[in-house]
């Protein structure tokens, strides 16, 4: 008896050293990120500390530095996780690979933005759905 459901295609892994490569990206800017949420951390304390009677130009100023600091901080807490999950992908052997459709990501692509979760197709897809 012949199986009548289509065969998923075996797609070959990536190569270790390109695995290598991008997990030491990864572990870099998962570095950088770090150092910088710190470094931003600290700007926060000093803005909260130095909160005195000012006049209002100074208050303005200083919550729209506050603010800043918060929404760089939300997008690196964002890349971070990402980035985690990148890792997670390596040591699953499932790095590079789209999890929508399950196509290779194109080196390229790995290069410019280490820890795409998905290929250029499914990412525009999901972009043009989301408008």
């Amino acid at each position: 008896m012949a199986a009548t459901g289509k065969k998923k295609k075996k797609i070959p892994p990536i190569d270790k050293e390109f695995l290598d490569k991008m997990e030491n990206a990864l572990l870099t800017l998962k570095s950088e990120i770090i150092d910088n949420l710190i470094t931003s951390n600290e700007d926060f304390k000093e803005i909260m500390d130095g909160v005195e009677p000012k006049d209002l130009a100074d208050i303005a100023s200083d919550d729209i530095d506050r603010k800043m600091i918060e929404a760089i901080g939300a997008q690196e807490l964002k890349r971070l996780k990402l980035i985690e999950s990148a890792l997670t992908r390596i040591k699953q052997g499932k790095y590079g690979h789209c999890i929508k459709c399950g196509k290779r990501i194109p080196q390229d692509r790995l290069i410019a933005i280490p820890y795409a979760l998905m290929c250029i197709e499914c990412k525009s897809e999901e972009e043009r759905r989301n408008r």
